[in-house]
């Protein structure tokens, strides 16, 4: 009997030790569920700080933002569930973030150019090397793309599986056919790859036959570019690396810029209008009859002009809006051509045919086309204390002998002291919506909203950047104000 009461007992005393043992297990599990939700991946930087890290990593993201900005809220989230995945990587990746609206790290914002929120840098090798982040903004894709670029900036390919896995249809890939991985052409390719990374994919192998297109019996070493659109592919012996880099930025523009919904696109949309060349942008429906006609068409004049300074793009007008409020442009006018050039001068012909494309490109390279000038309607009545100012009627408030305040239509408060000069005939208070009007950036550069100029009687024109209060306005209208003798005489008199 007491025999089985010490089984017993030993039972029970295990069973409980194993019940107390789980209870820990799950405690701990809970406590480290819950530490996991607390803590934060990405590393807060600021001045006091962020020179040393950045030293200390070969490959760290930080991300430059703005509390109050939405985008930079939206990201958030997203930013710290890639940290917590990338902390996980082998070896880890470390994300990091910078509050710019902080005073003690204007230094920082300075240092590193930032001009809008968010904006996330890659720095490699102690900051040395500082590369944009040009891939997605949401956590899967930031994963994604964040592997890849602190991998080998090229891959190896060495089956007909990694080639078909790195070469896909609708993106730009670089591989460099080589006899053997070393030497100097293959380390100037390797040299091309870590600069142009964050643009394009590169791999390099020492068998051809491997690749999907193009010549396979060859040896190398060449550099053959893979892309969606035109030849499809391009190969170059030149293993200079200014050579190299001209050749894939070359070959990696579309002759025609296709824009549309497809995001796949996207990415050379963003080539054209980060190129130095006068761009030509077509505009169709492409779901009506003639758009093949028009594509025929404008594809010769772009052969033909491509080696003469324009890029050309031709965009959906339903995919185009954003650009027709930029351009001022209506749906009636569809399809019509513009031609922006890099001083900001536009070029418009609207309602086409497909064959007015040809003469009025030779036109207007003959200069022989009048520029284009975005203008909301010159009012009817402009009897109101704040006079409005449009785009073709500027030119007239500039050269006149009153005393002019220009500011941007958003902000309300500047009525408060425009009344103050509604009876003084030599001041003249105006707004001008920079959104809705061309305005000549030699004469005026807006860069935010609201932006305030003042311009004396004499033609002096400078920016207000002091405080937004009546009276400091008041104060700078008067202290840099062309006086009248009448006036003068007044002071003196006083």
């Amino acid at each position: 009997m007491a025999s089985r009461v010490s089984i017993s007992l030993l039972i029970f005393s295990i069973c409980l030790l194993f019940f107390v043992s789980s209870l820990s297990m799950i405690s701990a599990e809970e406590s480290e569920s819950k530490e996991s939700e607390t803590k934060e991946f990405v590393l807060t930087l600021d001045h006091s700080n962020f020179s040393d890290t950045i030293s200390k990593h070969k490959f760290i993201v930080v991300e430059f933002y703005a509390p109050w900005c939405g985008h930079c809220k939206k990201l958030a989230p997203e930013y710290e569930k890639a940290a917590s995945v990338l902390s996980s990587h082998d070896p880890p990746v470390v994300l990091a973030k910078v509050d710019c609206n902080e005073e003690e790290n204007r230094a920082i914002v300075s240092e590193y150019d930032i001009r809008g929120f968010p904006t996330i840098k890659i720095l490699r090798n102690g900051g040395k090397n500082i590369q944009e982040y040009k891939g997605p903004r949401e956590a899967d894709g930031i994963v994604d793309y964040l592997k890849k670029q602190s991998g080998p900036a090229s891959a190896e390919i060495k089956t007909v599986e990694d080639a078909s896995g790195l070469i896909e249809d609708k993106k730009i890939v670089v591989v460099g056919v080589f006899p053997k991985f070393s030497g100097e052409e293959f380390e100037n390719f390797l040299a091309l790859a870590e600069k142009l990374r964050s643009d394009n994919e590169f791999g390099h192998t020492s068998d051809a036959k491997l690749l999907p297109r193009g010549e396979s019996s060859v040896t190398g070493p060449f550099v053959r570019l893979f892309k969606p659109f035109d030849e499809l592919f391009v190969d170059s012996k030149d293993f200079n690396v200014e050579a190299l880099e001209k050749f894939v930025e070359d070959s990696s523009v579309p002759t025609i810029t296709e824009f549309n919904k497809d995001p796949s696109n996207h990415p050379f949309v963003i080539k054209f209008f980060n190129s130095p060349n006068a761009k030509a942008m077509l505009f169709l429906n492409f779901t009506g009859e003639v758009v093949d006609a028009f594509r025929s068409k404008y594809r010769e004049v772009a052969e033909k002009y491509k080696s003469e300074g324009i890029s050309f793009l031709l965009g959906d007008v339903e995919a185009s809006q954003g650009a027709f409020q930029y351009f001022g442009l209506r749906e009636d006018q569809v399809p019509l051509i513009v031609i922006q050039t890099n001083d900001g001068q536009k070029y418009l012909k609207s309602n086409l045919e497909p064959d007015h494309i040809a003469p009025w490109v030779k036109e207007y390279k003959d200069g022989n086309v009048s520029p284009y000038k975005k203008s909301e309607p010159i009012p009817e009545q402009n009897n109101e204390p704040v006079k409005v100012v449009v785009a073709e009627t500027l030119q007239d408030y500039v050269n006149s002998d009153k005393n002019s305040v220009y500011y941007d239509y958003s902000w309300c408060f500047i009525l408060y002291f425009a009344i103050s000069y509604e009876k003084d005939p030599d001041v003249v208070i105006a707004k001008l919506d920079a959104t809705a009007n061309d305005i000549p950036n030699d004469t005026f550069e807006v860069k935010g909203y609201p932006t305030l100029y003042f311009k004396s009687a004499s033609g002096k024109i400078s920016q207000y950047d002091e405080d937004r209060t009546k009276e400091a306005i008041i104060a700078f209208i008067e202290k840099n104000r062309d006086k009248t003798e009448k006036q003068e005489a007044t002071k003196d008199e006083l």
